[in-house]
């Protein structure tokens, strides 16, 4: 598997750009996809002094409790705190009497990110300091969240608000009906070759492409997706967009792009699609899910697994010209290339024992 590419240059304009399918609302602690609504609270401290800049951030969810900072729990917003405390670019021990926690002045991020959710988009913007670069910023960071880009933004840039679109990717295990050309492993399984795909479970479910398609064009569009949301306010759920789902091997790789997402509206539609795609709902499901009426529970669809979500980009109308830091990027490439190579070993290690389980020499099968 592939290190994530990191660009050399990214420009934002008007015509278009990254999008990010994010962050404002799918965490456990509030949303997995939308960032219609501010996803920090609390009072600005001094940053001393400096002008409004943002910055791209990735980071691999697996370890956090989402993005939005929470109390006892590590979240990535809460290591950026750290780190930026740390480089002494606010003040952490601001107060102005209400009680709340203090944040970078100005701040705002693109979305919120649920528990074990990714991003290699995820847009964070304060006042901050000439020079705080993306590899000083990293310099106090955990090594699984990489600042890697940053733009000079207008005064009274938003991040949250301004952004236009969101893009979210994510990477659905769903074999072929059928199977695909080596999608059954051949040979001795103790001894499977390195280019062997995994071994699926007995129940593993296989998929019509053609039935994903067509649900895929039925679910985009401008509708109200109140019975695919943790939300019910209106302002969330209605929304214009489009999901596409690309075959990639035994994986489905499903874009989903808006201008946000109410809580879990993403991994719902995922789970959707699977669903038809699979043959366990039929193809007038969506219609029945895109009705005014809500679904009674045990019609109701329930979010896809998090850890396959990647927040993929955040656009912005005004044009933002990110810069990317060369060495923060090396620096992320290393680390989530590193990160690759040891899940694909893993991956690799228990494909073996799945295949191999029932090879050993034994007397006899217990009936």
């Amino acid at each position: 598997m592939p290190a994530p590419r990191f660009p050399t240059s990214i420009s934002e304009s008007n015509d278009g750009g990254d999008a990010d399918g994010t962050a404002g609302s799918d965490a456990d602690a509030d949303a997995d996809e939308d960032a219609n609504t501010d996803v920090a609270s609390g009072t600005d401290g001094d940053s001393s002094s400096g002008s409004m800049r943002a910055y791209r951030i990735a980071y691999d969810g697996t370890d956090y409790h989402g993005f939005q900072r929470q109390p006892s729990v590590p979240t990535v917003e809460g290591a950026i705190f750290a780190a930026l405390r740390s480089l002494e670019v606010f003040d952490p021990d601001a107060d102005d009497g209400t009680g709340s926690a203090v944040r970078p002045a100005g701040y705002a991020a693109a979305g919120r990110t649920d528990k074990g959710v990714s991003a290699i988009a995820q847009t964070i913007a304060f006042e901050a300091p000439d020079w705080l670069t993306p590899r000083a910023l990293n310099g106090e960071l955990p090594a699984d969240v990489r600042a890697w880009a940053v733009a000079d933004a207008p005064e009274g840039f938003h991040a949250t608000h301004h952004a236009r679109n969101r893009e979210y990717t994510y990477h659905l295990y769903a074999p072929l009906e059928g199977g695909t050309d080596g999608s059954t492993p051949g040979g001795d399984p103790k001894r499977r070759p390195p280019s062997s795909p995994p071994v699926p479970p007995a129940d593993a479910a296989r998929v019509d492409d053609e039935r994903i398609q067509t649900a895929c064009r039925a679910l985009s569009g401008e509708h109200d997706y109140h019975n695919l949301a943790a939300d019910d306010d209106p302002d969330r759920t209605e929304r214009s967009l489009t999901i596409e789902a690309t075959r990639d091997g035994d994986y489905l790789v499903c874009t989903v792009e808006a201008d946000g997402f109410a809580r879990q509206l993403v991994r719902r539609l995922v789970s959707l699609v699977r669903e038809i795609g699979a043959g366990d709902s039929p193809l007038e499901k969506v219609d029945r899910v895109l009705a005014d009426e809500p679904l009674p529970g045990p019609e109701g669809v329930g979010p896809a697994p998090p850890e396959p979500l990647v927040l993929t980009g955040v656009e912005y109308p005004d044009p933002l010209e990110f810069r990317v830091d060369p060495v923060a990027a090396e620096s992320a490439r290393d680390v989530f290339g590193a990160r690759s190579v040891e899940r694909e070993t893993g991956a690799r290690v228990a494909g073996q024992l799945a295949a191999g389980v029932d090879t050993q020499d034994v007397d006899s099968s217990l009936e």
